[in-house]
């Protein structure tokens, strides 16, 4: 009898090991899955770019240093390592800066904020910005949820067993968390 308490025992802590591991592969994965999603529409708004460029350098010509600091951005975001994610994030909040002042442009120029297609490529860069928005959030959560497992108990024993190690967060930037001035 005593025996089969034992097995029993056995089986249930491994059991139990099992599981807190592979739920921390499962937070770590999430996290990850959560990063691939924000790349994916990142890569969406660097196909988009060109496009809005060319569209946008016919009505605007003397623009050209707005126009040729999102390609460079554009170029630059491209080139970073896939697993460069802090870099990435900074280099995309300059690039949606600089969109910013091409959809700016179009105030200036109404025969610009009337061509169809440079509606429909703001249309789209605009949903773009948004799903990257609503990316990073995931990503945040996501790793929220993988590094709280990294630091409860027992799954906290596992991780350091198996040397998981803490996740980083994206982080806004100092600019973007300045309340905007408003005057009338």
């Amino acid at each position: 009898m005593g025996l089969i308490i034992t097995i029993v025992v056995i089986i249930l802590l491994v059991g139990g090991y099992i599981a807190l591991y592979n739920g921390l592969q499962t937070a770590k994965v999430h996290a990850e899955e959560a990063w691939s999603q924000i790349d994916v529409q990142l890569k969406r708004r660097n196909d988009l770019i060109p496009n809005l460029v060319e569209t946008t350098k016919g009505y605007a010509k003397h623009e050209k240093e707005t126009l040729s600091q999102v390609i460079q951005l554009r170029n630059q975001l491209a080139e970073l390592p896939t697993d460069a994610h802090q870099e990435k994030m900074a280099v995309s909040n300059q690039l949606t800066s600089s969109l910013k002042s091409i959809f700016a442009l179009a105030e200036s120029y109404p025969d610009l904020k009337a061509n169809q297609e440079f509606g429909k490529l703001m249309e789209e860069l605009t949903n773009t910005e948004n799903k990257i928005a609503y990316s990073r959030q995931l990503f945040n959560s996501s790793v929220a949820v993988f590094n709280q497992k990294l630091v409860t108990f027992p799954s906290n024993m596992v991780a350091k067993f198996h040397h998981f190690t803490k996740m980083d967060y994206l982080e806004v930037p100092v600019a973007e968390k300045a309340a905007p001035k408003v005057s009338f």
